[in-house]
């Protein structure tokens, strides 16, 4: 059977926490996003937060202008984030729930609740020509809804499923199995299908083998491999572990 390649974003908030931990300019999250790109990246991924306590204005400025590959930008669905979205005009735009004491985005956005708020700003970024992503849980009616609100893409949450594998607490099968089924619902609505948060070579490998999904989003393990590894090589052993779990789909 044939499967479309998979594609693999760089998020690189986290070079910027880096930086910003001390002031100045350095580590360059640009810079990083240069060498994810020549490592073997399909595009890159900034969250600009409201507190601005990673990802600054001219971080997001910048990475439009100077990398080659797609802009993921992620943002809450505010007047504020939808205004600087629309002159900045990334590839696309992921929309995330955001509160301003969690460390990183806790779960996937409510669309079912939130789905006045959220209509509006699809429509803006579709008339724009601006790809509009929503970050949801696996969940079938937050999904339907999705389709409902024509949002193109959604990034199904993973990190509910990497955290129960950590701490070994029995969820974590019922919790694949969410993922697996909502990612043939979501490509039978006729969505592009994404995947993110909390991955690791090993679910990374394991997530690639579904079909449905498309492309991975990946952050805060990949930084923190490159500690100790580098970039390019972090990036080489997650695409090496995506290629076997994408030969698998072929295979079922």
């Amino acid at each position: 059977m044939s499967v479309s390649p998979i594609r693999l974003g760089i998020n690189v908030d986290h070079v910027a926490t880096l930086r910003n931990a001390r002031g100045g300019i350095l580590p360059d999250p640009v810079r990083a996003a240069l060498l994810a790109i020549e490592a073997g990246a399909d595009g890159i991924t900034a969250h600009l937060r409201e507190d601005r306590r990673h990802i600054r204005d001219t971080d997001m400025a910048r990475l439009k202008q100077e990398i080659s590959k797609p802009l993921n930008f992620e943002m809450a669905v505010t007047d504020e984030m939808v205004g600087i979205a629309l002159a900045t005009r990334p590839h696309a735009v992921c929309l995330v729930p955001e509160r301003r004491m969690e460390l990183t985005t806790e779960g996937g956005l409510d669309v079912v609740r939130q789905r006045a708020a959220l209509a509006p700003a699809i429509a803006k970024f579709n008339e724009a020509h601006i790809r509009t992503s929503l970050f949801i849980s696996p969940d079938p009616a937050q999904i339907e809804m999705a389709a409902r609100l024509k949002a193109p893409v959604i990034e199904i949450h993973t990190g509910t499923w990497c955290d129960a594998l950590a701490e070994r607490n029995g969820k974590a099968d019922a919790e694949w199995e969410r993922i697996v089924e909502g990612a043939r619902l979501a490509h039978s609505l006729g969505l592009e299908v994404h995947a993110g948060h909390g991955l690791d070579y090993a679910t990374a490998e394991t997530i690639a083998a579904l079909s449905q999904v498309v492309e991975l989003n990946i952050g805060h393990f990949l930084m923190g491999e490159a500690l100790f590894v580098g970039l390019a090589q972090a990036i080489g052993t997650m695409r090496a572990a995506m290629a076997r779990g994408r030969a698998k789909a072929g295979q079922a």
